[in-house]
């Protein structure tokens, strides 16, 4: 506790030192006088004030923070005289105090005068930085460091001299708290008195970039602020404002207005260049090739800068040849660079309608050139959905096999579509070519032919065939006629027999063979519809003919009895 008290320096004893080292007086306790250093050893250095006997100080006390000390054997030095020939013949010296004091009496009269002083950081702590004012730690608290901006490292600012203000000196308990932020605050006030004298609207006047939102940028004019919309940063549509401008930049504007009573500033870029869409009629013609800068992209358009100067959009559609074009991050990627066809210029929207794939030469004229109806050709699977496959026609143009027309046989088709793969080569056949309508109809099954029409080739409608019975159900009977190639028909209940008793299902057996004739194609279902009532009376017309006559008199029951007999 005494040697706290010892290091201090009470009000009594600053005012005698000041006393007594502005008048130079001869070397006694309590006051500060020059002394040669005689010897440095040990860390500890040995300096001779003209006393009996010599006093030593500390090493360290001839440091700064932050600095080794530079003194030598033979220097000058100023000391505090602390005890003369103490208890053990001692002179005790203290080279802290001594520029603690002279350093004490000139912060004081800076402080009295409103002075600036310079000071070195040279730690962070708690709150702020420790500044080194001459030999005076002093505080910088963080909320003084800077008006104009936020540091957010103040690393950056260690070791390095500045200027500061002191804001509050107690020479009873040795603190200081100065500010950088008085001092830029001066700055600003007189800086924005002489920039408010020749501010006016139209004026041009350069600023730094203080800070960026998404909907504009705070200019720092130097003692005032201003603000630049996003709307009024360029003439062609941006997303954001730091697309354009660079934090900390300098950059000329326009003052676009400004309200005096509130100091408030409106900036613009854009009106330092004159607007392009005053002549954009004499800079761009519908169906002339433009060159185009990918700046953004969604579900639908392609948004591009076109010429440097105009916003233009490429809609889904004229991406693409293809009907259903993919997602337009596969076609273009940003900041590309694509040269586009001009459809449409919309000076009321501000935007210029472009067009990418009318640049190449529309693919179905192509296809038209080098395909034909019933031509057959290997390619790949690109998608497969629900209703069928897309497969590659050309470059652009995809064509699709339905899932009906995979196979002759709807049963394989459900199979058939789940083990298809992405990428997976096939065989098709071109069904139909609508190039107007931009649709090519392509089938598999279709490269064999229709074994159902093939049998019809062979057995015309009412031709007599043979089938066996391969299920028989309370409405009729199903028959297999082709077992190899799939070809059934079907006998309905009503076409059993000619006798309405007979129209029985239960008088047939499975696996039995029978006749019938063909009445028809259900396409729906692929199968023949038979009839033995047909075939009956069909046989009782040639029986008729042949051994008998209308007019005769004699019944079918006679002729046939008649017929069995020979």
């Amino acid at each position: 506790m005494n040697q706290e008290h010892n290091n201090k320096i009470t009000n009594s004893e600053y005012d005698v030192l000041i006393s007594n080292s502005l008048s130079k007086s001869s070397a006694r306790e309590k006051s500060i006088a020059t002394g040669k250093i005689i010897s440095i050893e040990n860390e500890i250095v040995t300096i001779d004030v003209g006393l009996k006997s010599e006093g030593r100080v500390p090493l360290s006390e001839f440091s700064r923070p932050g600095h080794k000390s530079e003194i030598e054997v033979g220097d000058e030095t100023e000391v505090f005289i602390e005890n003369v020939d103490n208890a053990n013949g001692e002179t005790l010296l203290s080279r802290e105090k001594a520029v603690k004091q002279k350093a004490w009496h000139n912060l004081q009269n800076s402080f009295n005068e409103n002075q600036v002083v310079t000071g070195i950081p040279f730690n962070r702590v708690k709150g702020g930085m420790s500044v080194d004012l001459d030999g005076v730690v002093a505080f910088l608290p963080g909320s003084q460091i800077e008006t104009r901006q936020i540091i957010k490292d103040t690393k950056e600012l260690l070791n390095k001299p500045i200027e500061l203000m002191i804001l509050k000196m107690d020479k009873y308990r040795g603190n200081i708290v100065v500010s950088r932020k008085a001092i830029t605050e001066n700055e600003l006030k007189e800086q924005r008195a002489e920039l408010l004298k020749n501010i006016k609207e139209g004026s041009i006047i350069e600023g730094k970039v203080k800070n960026i939102t998404d909907y504009g940028a705070f200019i720092d004019l130097g003692g005032i602020d201003g603000l630049i919309h996003v709307t009024d940063i360029s003439w062609t549509k941006i997303t954001n404002p730091s697309d354009v401008l660079e934090l900390n930049s300098t950059i000329k504007t326009k003052v676009l207005k400004f309200d005096e009573e509130l100091s408030r500033l409106s900036l613009g870029i854009k009106q330092l260049t004159d607007n392009p869409w005053d002549k954009v009629n004499e800079k761009i013609t519908i169906n002339e090739k433009v060159n185009g800068k990918v700046v953004s992209m969604n579900d639908n358009n392609v948004h591009i800068i076109v010429n440097s100067e105009y916003d233009g959009v490429i809609s889904l559609n004229e991406l693409s040849w293809l009907k259903k074009p993919p997602h337009p991050s596969k076609i273009l990627s940003l900041n590309e660079e694509v040269d586009v066809l001009v459809l449409e210029i919309d000076e009321e929207k501000k935007r210029i309608n472009c067009s990418l794939k009318q640049m190449k030469e529309n693919p179905w004229n192509k296809l038209k050139e080098n395909f034909n109806v019933n031509d057959t050709f290997e390619t790949e699977i690109v998608n497969i959905v629900d209703f069928g496959i897309f497969v590659k026609v050309i470059d652009e143009i995809d064509g699709m096999v339905h899932i009906s027309d995979l196979s002759w046989d709807e049963k394989d088709c459900e199979t058939m579509i789940k083990n298809f793969k992405k990428g997976e080569k096939v065989k098709v056949k071109i069904l139909d070519i609508n190039a107007d309508k931009e649709r090519i109809s392509l089938g598999i099954k279709h490269l064999k032919n229709d074994p159902v029409q093939e049998y019809i080739e062979k057995n015309p409608i009412n031709s007599k065939i043979t089938g066996k019975i391969i299920d028989i159900e309370e409405k009729g009977l199903k028959i297999e006629l082709d077992k190899e190639n799939q070809v059934y028909g079907y006998i309905k209940k009503s076409n059993l027999s000619n006798d309405k008793n007979e129209n029985k299902t239960d008088r047939f057996a499975l696996e039995e063979n029978i006749d019938s004739i063909i009445l028809s194609i259900d396409t729906k279902s692929r199968t023949l519809n038979l009839s033995i009532k047909e075939l009956e009376i069909r046989d009782e017309k040639e029986a008729l003919s042949k051994y008998g006559s209308s007019t005769s008199g004699a019944s079918l029951g006679d002729i046939l009895g008649s017929v069995l007999k020979k």
